[in-house]
């Protein structure tokens, strides 16, 4: 490629200056970005790694806080203003439990993206991104050792370009659906859900395969609730619940148990609030349930449910017979 002639060396530098910032605009980064935005309370959106005006809203919001220049571009000076939630980038080190930082989120992004959890990006690696890289590590056949390197991260960047079928979901329980998605709330909001309009303590069965990355009461209005995650970043939420039956970490299929209809938060009588969330997107459920029913998976006849399993194992009494005992201990240690 010939030389441009008529410019020199300091017109180039003071072009390459001029230039816009580069700003990385892959789905992880963005997702980053959006995390660090979202804990500054200047980003109202879902982190979905989907750059939008929300997300160029709250970059603009930040650079003027910080007397920045005002571009909306996450470039290098805007990174830098973010402190440890815009650095280091992704693939710059092996993350392990401890860290924190941009990297972190958008590691926490990608695993979300690949089903394996841990169901939000916030940039801090804990349990729960730990238990989601060695799920993401053993499912792609590497050695599971909890830390994200290279090959991890490899292996989630490349995982997601895998074609994969679509995504459905079994009917959480039997019955009619009452407020659709999209029904108006009080306040000028949606209904973000299907509502279930099922008799108290009727089993609650997972829509399909996962593992449950929420399982406790929520005081935003769910009530006991349970959240799975799946594939592809689809989430599904089952709300108001009597009591739960599953627990962070546990790896469900189609018709786990994971608790039982009730009327808790803000509910006004006993019902299952459904609801599927992509990239913490809540989306139609609609298009994507089967006609099926979630029940007791065939493999799982015959055998304790997993709660029990979880109680025998935590003190709960034993049976009176030595016999039982140990085949209770049997039928919980397979499958």
């Amino acid at each position: 490629m010939r030389p441009i002639r008529g410019i020199g060396a300091s017109a180039l530098i003071a072009i390459a200056l001029a230039a816009p910032p580069h700003a990385d605009a892959s789905p992880a980064s963005v997702a980053a970005l959006q995390a660090a935005l979202k804990a500054m309370h200047l980003y109202g959106g879902y982190v979905d790694g989907i750059k939008g005006p929300l997300t160029r809203r709250g970059v603009v919001a930040f650079q003027r806080r910080r007397g920045l220049p005002v571009d909306g571009i996450a470039g290098p000076q805007t990174r830098r203003a973010l402190g440890w939630r815009g650095r280091p980038g992704l693939g710059s080190r092996v993350m392990r439990p401890g860290n924190r930082g941009w990297d972190v989120a958008a590691l926490q992004f990608l695993l979300q993206r690949a089903g394996h959890g841990p169901g939000r990006a916030d940039g801090l690696f804990g349990p729960l991104t730990r238990g989601a890289v060695l799920r993401a590590q053993r499912a792609a056949g590497i050695g599971a050792d909890g830390l994200a390197g290279p090959v991890t991260i490899g292996s989630l960047r490349h995982g997601d370009q895998a074609p994969g079928g679509p995504v459905q979901f079994l009917r959480p329980v039997a019955g009619p659906i009452g407020d659709g998605f999209g029904a108006p709330r009080g306040g000028g909001r949606r209904h973000e859900g299907l509502d279930f309009p099922v008799p108290y303590g009727t089993r609650v069965g997972a829509a399909g395969r996962g593992t449950t990355i929420y399982a406790a009461y929520n005081y935003g209005g769910y009530g006991n609730l349970v959240v799975i995650q799946h594939r592809l970043g689809f989430t599904t939420w089952y709300a108001h619940l009597s009591s739960i039956t599953s627990w962070v970490g546990e790896q469900v299929v189609g018709g786990t148990r994971i608790g039982f209809v009730g009327s808790t938060g803000y509910s006004t009588g006993p019902h299952l609030h459904f609801e599927v969330r992509r990239y913490d997107t809540p989306i139609d459920p609609v298009p994507l349930l089967l006609s099926a029913v979630a029940s007791r998976s065939p493999d799982s006849e015959g055998r304790p449910d997993s709660l029990e399993c979880a109680r025998g194992r935590h003190g709960m009494r034993k049976p009176p017979r030595r016999s039982d005992w140990i085949a209770r201990e049997r039928l919980c240690s397979t499958g």
